[in-house]
């Protein structure tokens, strides 16, 4: 990457329901989720740290900016979201970052989802309360 051209580098990362959109390009670190702060829209810290694990695997934690887009599901799925769409977007950049992402499990899809509700019971485990009389 030349000086003076504004690379970007894109990642898309599913989770659950939840589909991220993620662009990175150098900068100061600055992480900003639909147009927010990453701090307002992520305030559970747990939910923060999953996002920067991929950026610290990569020893970029305050070099690159991420612009991040994401919708569906809810905030730990979004979470999820992110995390493996800045993994992918990292791969985008470099190459050589796949064995250890890989290794930390970052570039894998998470396959679970929620099961459906079944008929004839309220949930989908849950049954209605048996009753012998």
């Amino acid at each position: 990457m030349t000086e003076g051209t504004a690379t970007r580098f894109y990642g898309t990362g599913r989770r659950k329901t939840s589909v991220a959109r993620v662009w990175l390009g150098q900068g100061a670190g600055a992480i900003t989720v639909n147009r927010r702060e990453f701090e307002d829209y992520f305030p559970r810290e747990t939910l923060r740290m999953i996002i920067c694990q991929p950026l610290q695997i990569a020893n970029m934690l305050g070099q690159m900016d991420v612009q991040v887009n994401v919708g569906g599901g809810g905030p730990a799925g979004q979470a999820g979201a992110v995390r493996h769409g800045i993994a992918r977007a990292l791969l985008a950049y470099d190459e050589n970052l796949r064995v250890p992402l890989k290794k930390a499990g970052l570039l894998t899809r998470d396959p679970r989802m929620r099961e459906r509700k079944k008929y004839g019971q309220p949930g989908a485990r849950q049954k209605f309360q048996y009753s012998k009389r």
